[in-house]
Parts: structure tokens; sequence; C-alpha cells
């Protein structure tokens, strides 16, 4: 018996010390050296202080901000331990009743856009529940919006919004989007002008 038991503990240590130990210690200096932002959460920060991480939503109400993708998290939104969809489909009735409450509430908050189209990212949640990025239509959407709460001209935001843009790479790979979190940040450091 301590014959075949011998074998088998060398290699749980063996295994033990290469996969719980030296392999994490080498991923883990290798993300610090080549990616060091994403290897310690992509984190925005305002003043020196972190607010929040690029690759996480955040939850915006306020008429004052740009809103982001709805979240299926649970307890609350962008909830990073709760991480997934709601796993209903476009035909499930509570999905249906879900985006036709936030189409409303869009139409209620946005009445200078009631007669265009809502981009389908501000009524439907993501795969994940904490998608950080909307549509560059999305934040186009809530353009006047935000620029009546803050007393700014939306030339002034349209141009934040080209700016903070995420174009597909090379040209090919994704679509155009905008981190809701850096644009609302961005957005925070504008002091309001008088309107033309």
């Amino acid at each position: 018996m301590l014959r075949l038991l011998r074998p088998a503990l060398s290699l749980f240590a063996g295994f033990t010390l290469v996969l719980g130990l030296f392999y994490p210690l080498l991923v883990t200096a290798l993300a610090q050296a080549a990616f060091p932002w994403q290897a310690n959460g992509s984190l925005l920060a305002v003043a020196g202080r972190p607010v929040g991480s690029a690759l996480i939503g955040q939850s915006f109400s306020a008429p004052r901000y740009f809103w982001g993708r709805p979240s299926a998290t649970s307890p609350q939104p962008y909830n990073g331990l709760d991480s997934g969809g709601s796993d209903l489909g476009p035909t499930n009735p509570a999905e249906l009743a879900a985006v036709k409450a936030r189409v409303e509430a869009l139409r209620n908050t946005d009445p200078a856009e009631a007669g265009k189209p809502i981009p389908v990212d501000l009524v439907t949640a993501s795969g994940s529940g904490l998608d950080p990025d909307i549509s560059l239509a999305a934040a186009q959407y809530q353009l006047v919006r935000v620029a009546q709460a803050r007393g700014l001209p939306p030339r002034v935001l349209q141009q934040l919004i080209d700016r903070y843009a995420h174009r597909p790479w090379f040209g090919l790979f994704g679509e155009p989007r905008v981190n809701v979190l850096a644009l609302n940040l961005a957005v925070d450091g504008l002091r309001p002008v008088a309107l033309p």
C-alpha cells in the first residue's frame, strides 16, 4: 500500500507546487509586466482615487448622465459576483415586458427623442449583465437630455462622444462604442456654459 501511496503523494505535491504556486506566480508576473493596467482591474480614477473599472458597467439613472445597458445581475445591477444574462429569449413574455417598460421609461425621460428609434442596447441586457459600453447611437440618443440637464450645448457632448469612441480594431473587428463611465467622468469635468 505504501508503495502505491508514495508516487500518488509525490505527484500531488508536485502538481500542487507547479499548478498552485509557480504557474499562478508566472502568469501574474507576465500580466503585470505586459499589461499592468488591465491586470490591476482597468481602474478609472478621479484625483488619484479609483471610481470604477473600465470593464464593468455602473448604474446611472440621473438625467445628467449617459445611461448604460440594462443589467440582468442581482441583487443589484452590475454585480460582478453574479455575472450573467437573464436567460430569457427574445420571445419570452417576461423579456418582452421588461423591454417594453424600458422603452416607455426612455420615451418619458427623453421626450425630445420621442420620434426616433431607440437603440437596442438601451433596452436589452448584455450576456454578462456587466457591459460597460454602449453604441454610439445609444450615446447620441441621450445627447439632448444630458445637454439640457447640464446646460451644455449638444455639440460639446458630441465632441466628447467622438473623443471617447472606440472604433473597430483595424477597421474590421467590433462595433463603434463608447465606455459609459469614462464618458460620464469626462462630462463631469465640463462646466455649464450659456446655450446659444
